[in-house]
């Protein structure tokens, strides 16, 4: 194995007869560059500001959309409930009724 010396003896000529290396900058063509500018034209940015509004908003509807069909709905349910606790409170009122009826009936009986 030739010693590194040697090596780098044997390259340095080679190195200086090379022409020398330029960089190349990154080129597109005119068309490409005209469609790149006209697509980043076209899409407006949205503002953080008016983004954060407009989310806000949003977000603000849809939670009393929903509230407001929860409430609703306890309201529905609630109001059903004391429907059939008031329909059970005329039932029992009319078993009472009827009850102390034939009482009175049973007590007027043995009266006579």
């Amino acid at each position: 194995m030739a010693p590194l010396s040697r090596i780098l003896a044997l390259s340095a000529p080679a190195l200086r007869t090379a022409a020398p290396r330029t960089t190349r900058a990154f080129q597109t063509s005119s068309m490409m560059r005209a469609e790149v500018v006209a697509a980043a034209s076209i899409k407006k940015p949205v503002g953080a500001f008016r983004g954060g509004m407009f989310g806000f908003l949003l977000g603000t509807a849809a939670a009393g959309a929903g509230m407001y069909y929860y409430v609703v709905d306890e309201y529905r349910v609630s109001n059903e409930l004391l429907t059939e606790d008031i329909y059970a409170l005329q039932a029992a009122v009319q078993r009472i009724e009827s009850y102390v009826r034939t009482l009175e009936e049973k007590v007027d009986a043995k009266k006579r």
